[in-house]
């Protein structure tokens, strides 16, 4: 199909799922005749995939293709990802890109490239998601590149609509890959020597919602090859997350007690209005049946700040809620209105200034939950997957709950599972000392 070797390079924003689909690319175009770029700025052929979550994800993704083109005059330039397939219609988005395939064709790069390379004219594919008979896409990756763990997509989309969110608009509705399927999947990876799988999607919790399998029936399959030594969960919804379910993932040994429900806000009130479907006491519900099943669980979240309508009392709510869970991990962040959602248009929007202050207490206080939560590993012996060797003459690894270790050691211990005292605690990691 295609006559000089042509190199290529792929840049990822957002989501653990977009990492997968990066892959996914990457070894449909080395199957194809393609090879990675040696230059991370310059490249025949530049893929772009974007997240879409926020306006100013957005306005990064475009910052990121005006420079792309610029480096790269000559070559081909591909947008795809959440962003175009959310806002098809927003046609400047795409000045620049002589491809643009949204989330439904991927698998259609490799022709998009040919019809390109013959026509020179700009080739626009973006498809409305069927969302009456939507089927998962077909995807099998056999290696990761640049990681010790592999990430594997198991489901997509989304049904539930928050008020805030675009997502469901990019990703369609929830849908699942079969579970043989994965086990194939899983296969390629643990003959290509992985060690740790996570499970990965944009609604990880509905996996398997209308079928007659769900996320422990994942979690179990990964657990069936004695080459994979570790499963975890990717970002997850407090939704279908029952306690029947819970104590079949604490049946698996291989299973890692390391968990990030998403929270969004502590607020009762605000919960509502984001349209999330739960409310303050079954979210702790979930933790203490996480933390009751599993020993040293490390529960992590994202919690936004001046959503539309947060008064004062709304944000003290949240704020107390969020102390009293006690995550080991927060990621903290402020509310960004986005178009075509229906908070959008919300009455009260919070000023941006409130946003920054709420922003900065928020923070406060989750570091100082993390700083309590690396201060309890302390004196434990923990199994730690190694990554890398770091600059700084150490190895960086983590726990099976996630908790990052840096290990100073003249044996070349990376991509191995060592035992390890944890001796010291710092602000976002813990020393360790190999047994």
């Amino acid at each position: 199909m295609f006559g000089d070797i042509m190199n290529f390079n792929i840049i990822t924003l957002g989501c653990k799922v977009n990492q997968y689909e990066s892959q996914a690319m990457s070894e449909l175009l080395k199957r194809n005749g393609f090879m990675q770029s040696d230059s991370k700025d310059n490249a025949d052929i530049t893929i772009i995939n974007t997240c879409t979550v926020t306006a100013v994800t957005d306005a990064k993704n475009r910052k990121i293709l005006h420079k792309v083109r610029r480096n790269n005059p000559n070559g081909i330039v591909i947008l795809t990802g959440c962003m175009p397939q959310a806002f098809p219609d927003r046609v400047s988005d795409f000045e620049g890109c002589d491809i643009v395939l949204g989330n439904k064709h991927r698998a259609d790069l490799i022709f998009a490239i040919d019809e390109f390379l013959t026509t020179r004219q700009q080739i626009i594919n973006i498809e409305a998601h069927d969302n009456k008979n939507a089927e998962f896409e077909s995807t099998t990756l056999t290696n990761f590149e640049g990681h010790t763990r592999a990430f594997v997509k198991i489901e997509d989309g989304c049904n539930r609509f928050c008020s805030y969110c675009i997502i469901p608009y990019s990703r369609g509705r929830v849908r699942s890959k079969k579970l043989d399927d994965l086990r194939a999947e899983i296969k390629n990876l643990a003959e290509n020597g992985y060690k740790e799988i996570v499970l990965v999607g944009i609604n990880l919790s509905a996996y398997g919602q209308g079928e007659d399998f769900d996320l422990a029936d994942a979690v179990d399959v990964v657990c069936e090859f004695d080459e994979i030594e570790r499963v975890r969960l990717g970002s997850f919804e407090p939704e279908m997350m029952y306690e029947s379910l819970i104590k079949r993932f604490a049946q698996q040994k291989k299973f890692c007690p390391q968990f990030h429900l998403s929270l969004q806000s502590g607020c009762n009130a605000t919960l509502k209005r984001m349209r999330r479907q739960y409310d303050t006491d079954e979210y702790m519900r979930i933790v203490n049946d996480l933390r009751s099943n599993f020993d040293n669980a490390s529960i992590t979240t994202d919690v936004m700040v001046g959503f539309a309508g947060e008064t004062d009392e709304e944000f003290e709510e949240s704020l107390g809620f969020v102390k009293k869970v006690g995550f080991s991990k927060t990621h903290v962040f402020p509310y960004s209105q986005r178009k075509g959602t229906a908070a959008d248009k919300m009455e009260n929007q919070v000023d941006s200034s409130v946003k920054d202050s709420r922003s900065k207490i928020m923070i406060d206080i989750t570091n100082q939950s993390r700083r309590d939560f690396l201060n309890s590993q302390i004196g434990r012996t923990e199994p730690v997957l190694v990554e890398r060797l770091r600059d700084g003459g150490y190895f960086e690894g983590y726990t099976k709950n996630y908790t990052p270790v840096h290990i100073f050691t003249d044996k070349d211990i990376t991509g191995i599972i060592v035992d390890v005292n944890l001796t010291k605690s710092y602000e976002d990691y813990c020393i360790g000392e190999l047994v």
